[in-house]
């Protein structure tokens, strides 16, 4: 039930963003923070695969731009777990390049942040 829950919110906002005129694109561009060591990291993530920082595992369902006669912006749909927990999402959701603090994942040792979608 939630997976179906989850399938269909994720089509509704893609639907959605993809009348506004947003663009597909195959990556994403991020930088994780490690806040023990201060020490900041690029990433990159194609669509549909995953990369791992510390302890996390970043997955990325989707990534869009804006089309050219737009603000530039970049959105980002990821699922993030952490291997020291059970196995949950620390972070599930959308995340815009131009405004992280609309959604940002809350970690006490990693930050990340989205660059860009190409």
């Amino acid at each position: 039930m939630k997976a179906w829950l989850a399938a269909a919110l994720l089509l509704f906002a893609l639907s959605a963003w993809a009348q506004e005129g947003w663009v597909p694109k195959t990556a994403a561009e991020l930088v994780l923070l490690d806040k023990v060591r201060a020490q900041p990291s690029k990433v990159e993530v194609k669509v549909g695969a995953s990369a791992t920082f510390g302890t996390l595992t970043i997955n990325l369902r989707s990534c869009l731009v804006r089309p050219p006669d737009q603000a530039a912006d970049s959105a980002a749909f990821l699922v993030i777990t952490d291997s020291r927990g059970k196995g949950e999402d620390v972070f599930k959701g959308w995340i815009l390049a131009n405004t992280p603090s609309v959604s940002q994942m809350e970690h006490p040792l990693y930050d990340l942040r989205l660059v860009a979608c190409h």
